[in-house]
């Protein structure tokens, strides 16, 4: 399959999985199944990396202001914030959500493919697309941008503190950079990141799932596939959303 007939497919796929007729009702219990699955389980992982991500940050932008020599320190809490927010923490919890979320729901779905469960389902006039593709859509596209929040506020806060204590930058330094240059374009810029990124990740997961043919090679061929694509996509749509939102 070439590289069109592959973007063909896929987009094939996206379109019949997310515009497709159901009931809120019926799918309910599936959505928050995957809402608890992509968010609360990913939750420890993206506060550790948010940790580091806002200690990091904060350590090499105060190494930039110093070695400048006249650069105010308040600049620290606005470069991290803006960083933070626009770039570091949207894109950064998509990449974890991606390794860890799509590569599930490929090996998931490409088990119950292998297995011909998603014939069964079709046998018993269930369509597999809104039962097993539109929750998890659904399901990832409420968890992420509430991960990504969560890890911006986590990453922010572990940066002021680490600079208060170790840095020699006060909390109200820090602070004054980062709220008196605050712009909500930051803000709500990552959060439209995090929709488009949610909905790549996990139709990218459904998409290798549903295509797997042949045994448990395929589902781990598949799982990796899955993880492989939504990564380039979510950095495609990072440059495509900044090229718009920020431009």
């Amino acid at each position: 399959m070439n590289l069109f007939s592959s973007i063909t497919d896929y987009t094939g796929f996206l379109i019949r999985s997310v515009f497709i007729p159901w009931r809120l009702s019926k799918t309910r219990s599936i959505i928050l199944d995957q809402v608890f699955d992509v968010g609360i389980r990913s939750l420890p992982l993206i506060l550790v990396i948010a940790t580091f991500v806002g200690l990091v940050s904060t350590v090499q932008t105060l190494y930039q202001i110093v070695g400048s020599g006249t650069v105010p320190k308040y600049i620290l809490g606005y470069t991290v914030g803006r960083m933070v927010l626009i770039e570091l923490g949207p894109v950064l919890t998509a990449l974890m959500v991606s390794g860890r979320c799509a590569s599930s729901m490929a090996a998931e779905i490409g088990t119950m493919r292998v297995t011909e469960q998603i014939d069964a389902l079709e046998a018993m006039a269930v369509d597999p697309y809104r039962f097993l593709c539109l929750p998890r859509i659904i399901g990832t596209f409420i968890a992420l941008p509430i991960l990504s929040i969560i890890a911006e506020f986590d990453a922010l806060l572990c940066g002021a503190v680490y600079a208060n204590y170790f840095l020699g930058v006060p909390f109200s330094v820090f602070n004054y950079g980062l709220i008196h240059f605050f712009f909500a374009r930051d803000f709500f810029g990552g959060l439209i990141k995090s929709l488009f990124f949610s909905v790549v990740i996990a139709t990218s997961g459904c998409y290798f799932g549903f295509r797997v043919k042949g045994g448990a090679r395929e589902v781990g061929n598949a799982a990796t596939r899955a993880v492989v694509t939504a990564s380039i996509l979510v950095l495609i749509l990072d440059f495509l959303v900044a090229l718009i939102v920020f431009s």
